[in-house]
């Protein structure tokens, strides 16, 4: 039978047993079915021959562009053809995968197996070797994120519900009633929203690579028996530090960083929020403003008309430094200065104060004043 100009065309069926090409191709060498013995005495993985992978269009096909290498692991069954013919068949192009559920996990020391091994111990013989792939005897190649089988859930599941940090209140601002202008008001907390995975098999499309990543594009769904439909769609990307972002069925997006989150803009950085902010910062926080010295480059803070601008330092110091410039306060109504211990104020230069109504002093103790000239009336 020709088929691709071959004259006599043989296809194989076989397990990959080695990806480590010292050639950097993707290519991968197979154990093929009715053609090669398991018996790694006679014919060992190093003298299996290589095959080339037929990649899809979005992979590396030239120049290093697009997706590279393939990603067939050890112990993956794969389908394809000779190039070379039914004659010397050592020219193997492989077409594809072929996924399964594994009877047994089997002795990586023979052939059709992943060669890779972990230890693993076992009741009757806790010196037995099996194979990193596959994992569990019985069950479908399909990552469990995709398969949800409550009975055997994925790792992650367990691990997301232990990150939430999130699964504590953790509290805004709680202002005192320390003036009038400042109305007590109750501890306002938050929490990261729940975990909205739902998963329906063979709706959720799933990666998954040896360390751990993860990434998901959830277009599942759910018919009631009033044949209602609720959408269960999501996107989740995780780093098996943990570190995550999930926008989850409501649309809202949830970023999970387990460690330091570094955000360099090299122009302008907007941004718009139509509701509430709450930033929590349990440790210290700190801006630093023109950096480069440039005229004019200001730190503007303007609030609308109707709304109070409230600090409160619960235990501490309010310090405000202006090192070589001026500190104007401009007040378009009333200014109120309430000290619950000393008022010290320390003048290097000359002060002037002008009022244009009168001046009040009411004070219950004694009122000293000096200096070398004292004129009430000049």
């Amino acid at each position: 039978m020709a088929f691709l100009g071959i004259s006599e065309f043989k296809h194989f069926v076989g397990v990959v047993e080695d990806r480590h090409d010292p050639e950097k191709l993707g290519r991968l060498r197979v154990r093929c079915l009715g053609i090669h013995t398991s018996d790694k005495n006679k014919i060992a993985t190093a003298d299996l021959p290589w095959a080339s992978v037929m990649l899809p269009t979005t992979a590396s096909g030239i120049s290093g562009l697009g997706q590279s290498p393939s990603f067939i692991v050890e112990g993956s069954w794969v389908w394809g053809y000779f190039r070379d013919g039914n004659n010397l068949m050592q020219e193997l192009v492989i077409v594809g995968t072929l996924p399964g559920r594994p009877a047994e996990l089997g002795n990586p020391d023979g052939g059709f197996y992943d060669p890779n091994r972990r230890e693993e111990e076992d009741e009757e013989d806790p010196n037995y070797k099996i194979s990193v792939y596959p994992k569990e005897k019985e069950e479908p190649d399909t990552n469990r994120l995709a398969v949800n089988d409550p009975e055997k859930p994925h790792s992650t599941l367990g691990q997301r519900a232990t990150d939430r940090f999130f699964n504590q209140n953790i509290p805004t601002a709680d202002f005192d009633e320390i003036s009038p202008n400042i109305a007590a008001s109750d501890t306002d907390n938050w929490a990261q929203p729940a975990i909205t995975y739902n998963a329906v098999y063979p709706y959720n499309h799933v990666f998954e690579s040896e360390s751990g990543h993860i990434r998901e594009y959830d277009d599942s769904f759910t018919i009631d028996e009033d044949g209602v439909r609720t959408n269960h769609y999501r996107i989740h990307e995780r780093h098996t530090s943990g570190t995550s972002y999930e926008i989850d069925t409501a649309g809202n997006r949830i970023d999970l960083n387990m460690a330091s989150y570094f955000n360099i803009t090299q122009k302008d950085n907007k941004h718009f929020i139509k509701g509430d902010s709450d930033i929590t910062i349990d440790g210290r926080h700190k801006v630093f403003i023109n950096k480069s010295g440039i005229a004019d480059n200001n730190y503007d803070i303007q609030v609308g008309p109707n709304a109070n601008v409230n600090i409160q330092v619960d235990n501490g110091n309010l310090n405000v430094v202006t090192k070589t410039g001026q500190f104007n306060f401009d007040v378009g109504s009333d200014m109120n200065i309430n000290v619950g211990g000393n008022y010290n104020l320390n003048v290097q230069g000359s002060e002037t104060k002008t009022v244009e109504g009168t001046t009040t002093h009411n004070t219950t103790g004694a009122t000293t004043i000096r200096g070398s000239t004292i004129d009430l009336n000049p």
